[in-house]
């Protein structure tokens, strides 16, 4: 009976340590598989933020890019000197390929920021190309300048503070009063200008 009880445990001893170490065994295996999990989730959400980042920065130069192209236009065409008119045409093309791929992704205040820069960035676009054909160049140089080192300006200023804000690079108390202040003002001001521009078309195409 000893001999058999002694059997009996040793049986059951080697049943439970081999139990034991296969649960602790599942376990450490379970947070092994959470833990890669986890940190395949922490790369994923990298990877989003880089690719946000990265479109970002291009949105903002790309924006930058076409001011500074149309405005040289305008200081090239005042000093007499010949317009290449493809790089004006590839930089407003470079914005409008950035700007369609940030519409999927933009959070909505940004969204508005961008819509109405595009918009203003367009104005500057026809007001450059009307250039040629304006009986008073003297004045049309005047208002283009003006556009171009203001209310453009500052529209591409507030776009780039906007995305700092949504990445949380950037983050003023005030900044949504500001945003609300800047963006009315610029598309007051591109509203403005559109309007002028097409009653000046259309009286020169009576004049014509």
């Amino acid at each position: 009976m000893t001999t058999l009880a002694v059997a009996l445990l040793g049986v059951g001893g080697t049943l439970g340590g081999t139990l034991g170490g296969a649960v602790l065994s599942e376990r450490a295996n379970r947070k092994q598989n959470e833990r890669a999990d986890r940190q395949r989730a922490e790369e994923r959400d990298d990877r989003v933020q880089q690719a946000r980042r990265d479109l970002y920065a291009r949105l903002n130069a790309s924006a930058r890019a076409y001011r500074v192209a149309a405005r040289d236009a305008v200081r090239a065409a005042e000093r007499g000197e010949s317009v290449e008119p493809t790089v004006l045409d590839a930089a407003k093309e470079a914005w409008a390929e950035e700007y369609s791929q940030a519409q999927m992704v933009l959070a909505k205040d940004v969204l508005e920021v961008a819509s109405t820069l595009n918009r203003a960035l367009g104005v500057g676009f026809s007001v450059v190309k009307q250039l040629p054909s304006s009986p008073d160049l003297d004045g049309e140089y005047r208002r283009a300048k003006t556009w171009f080192s203001g209310p453009l300006s500052n529209g591409v200023y507030l776009l780039r503070v906007a995305l700092r804000h949504d990445l949380g690079v950037e983050v003023e108390v005030d900044f949504e009063r500001t945003r609300f202040q800047m963006l009315a003002a610029l598309g007051r001001d591109a509203s403005n200008l559109e309007d002028l521009l097409a009653s000046e078309q259309a009286q020169a195409a009576r004049s014509a």
